[in-house]
């Protein structure tokens, strides 16, 4: 016997399912890109992030070189993006910025550590995805 599924009750049944699944997180264990779209007054920084994430991953690999040429993708976006972003919230986004300085400041460095560059990497996405934390 099949029954006819009203609109109200797969709507119901939809929400329930999405209100059930965890959290996605990322490799850092930061939020997904999705949450930090959301998250933030700045607005979507998920093109941001993503950079940011491809920098770590180069990190996590020993390729600082790389990911020093990776993280100046982010400088130039950012820089790019500085007034229309800046304007939404100046405190976030300098918080965002500060963080990205540190970031760029440690894989520039004349001998850059990986553990510094890591954390420096990992320090960001948690401010992009709380930047008034």
């Amino acid at each position: 016997m099949h029954r006819k599924l009203t609109t109200g009750f797969v709507l119901a049944a939809l929400v329930g399912a999405v209100a059930s699944v965890p959290a996605l997180r990322d490799a850092t264990g930061v939020i997904s890109r999705a949450e930090a779209a959301t998250a933030t007054p700045l607005g979507d920084l998920s093109s941001f992030r993503k950079i940011v994430v491809d920098t770590a991953a180069l990190v996590d690999k020993g390729d600082l070189a790389g990911a020093k040429t990776r993280i100046k993708d982010l400088e130039t976006s950012w820089d790019d993006a500085e007034p229309s972003l800046k304007p939404r919230s100046p405190a976030e986004w300098h918080r965002v910025d500060k963080a990205i300085d540190r970031a760029l400041a440690a894989l520039r460095a004349g001998k850059p550590d990986q553990a510094t560059c890591r954390q420096a990497l990992s320090d960001l996405l948690a401010t992009m995805d709380h930047p008034a934390a």
